[in-house]
């Protein structure tokens, strides 16, 4: 096998700072070609020793946590945009804090804590998160508008009617979605609840707008967004992808530790899990592209499962071709593996941890964190 990178520690995300500043390049311009704000989700990118280079490029962040809110104040240097599905009183004070805008879930949640801002005499933006009972996403566990949904209040609990204080209406109905499913869920949106939207001040559109990858048709993103402006000329649009900022800017390498074979079966045991490194794997499900093999089993060439270093059985995936054999060293490249993989990483079964470092612009690699004993023990009590 070829030797990638020897440089650099295995297992460990690394992000590639030419890449991302290609992505944000693509951002920025979309933001200013169609007059939209469009901030960063730490949900999926929350890399925050990147955030001085994306500070360069956008001024935003929303938050879903307290805990997010307080990295969007110290590390992105801004108040949040701030919507969580359910509050509590223990930490609200300190969100109103560090927020300028937040977005309850519910009617019953707006009733708990409107009075509150209210009371506090900051100057935040309110809103409702909106259902709009129409998604094309098709991996249930991401689709915000499944039937029965928890999240986002629907129109005939609204009545056409705002409530007190509410200025901003959000909504969010895609997962690593193209401009043509924004454009139909805007027309669900629009039909279920165009009047309102007619007296709000601003409308956030949430993530899932992928406009990085390849294939994305940016200038038809670009032309839906001026045409609502265009139907609505005193809304603030704002978007918050977290996908499209970190899409394809890094990778995680990793080395096969051992090789088994079970019935015909054979797998690459490696330092990393998928369960706990790499979970989109599993939950989505998607099979990552191992750079220099075949994702699909190719006949006459070496093929193998890769396997997981935890305990837990289901911690494999897949099938790769690789033009050589396999041995117990060797370096492979997940690709892609920088959005919605740091964020969220545990530590079972204790497994190492991977380190996180950057490839600079220069083409030197910074080491930014390695973890250790320490940073497993002090996550339990």
């Amino acid at each position: 096998m070829r030797v990638e990178y020897p440089e650099i520690p295995s297992p460990c995300y690394v992000l590639e700072e030419n890449l991302l500043r290609k992505n944000l390049e693509l951002i920025q311009s979309v933001a200013e070609r169609s007059g939209v704000e469009i901030i960063l989700a730490f949900k999926g990118f929350a890399m925050w020793s990147a955030f001085p280079i994306v500070r360069e490029y956008i001024t935003g962040a929303t938050a879903s946590s307290l805990h997010e809110a307080k990295l969007c104040a110290e590390e992105m240097k801004s108040p949040a945009h701030t919507y969580a599905p359910v509050y509590d009183e223990e930490t609200f004070p300190e969100i109103m804090q560090l927020s300028s805008h937040i977005t309850f879930n519910s009617l019953s949640q707006y009733e708990r804590f409107y009075p509150m801002v209210r009371q506090s005499g900051k100057n935040i933006s309110m809103a409702l998160r909106i259902n709009p009972e129409f998604s094309e996403v098709e991996t249930e566990l991401y689709n915000p508008c499944a039937p029965g949904s928890r999240l986002g209040v629907i129109a005939e609990q609204l009545g056409g009617k705002l409530p007190e204080g509410i200025n901003g209406l959000h909504f969010h109905t895609l997962c690593e979605s193209y401009s043509t499913d924004l454009e139909k869920t805007l027309a669900a949106v629009e039909e279920k609840f165009g009047p309102l939207l007619k007296q709000v001040k601003w409308l956030n559109m949430g993530g899932g707008h992928l406009m990085t990858r390849k294939g994305y048709d940016v200038e038809h993103l670009i032309e839906i967004l001026k045409g609502l402006k265009s139907r609505y000329p005193q809304l603030h649009v704002i978007l918050e992808p977290g996908s499209a900022f970190a899409w394809e800017t890094g990778f995680l390498k990793a080395s096969v530790l051992d090789l088994v074979e079970n019935k015909g079966i054979k797998t690459a045991m490696l330092n990393v899990s998928f369960a706990a490194h790499m979970p989109d794997c599993l939950e989505m499900p998607y099979q990552p592209r191992i750079r220099y093999a075949s994702s699909q089993p190719v006949d006459g060439k070496p093929t193998y499962r890769m396997g997981g270093n935890t305990c837990l059985s289901g911690d494999y995936f897949g099938y790769w071709s690789f033009d050589e054999a396999l041995q117990v060293g060797d370096n492979l490249i997940f690709e892609d593996m920088i959005h919605y993989t740091m964020v969220k990483t545990t530590f079972f079964n204790g497994v190492q941890h991977p380190s996180i470092g950057i490839i600079r612009a220069n083409g030197e690699f910074e080491l930014i964190r390695r973890f250790g004993y320490e940073d497993y023990k002090n996550k339990l009590s």
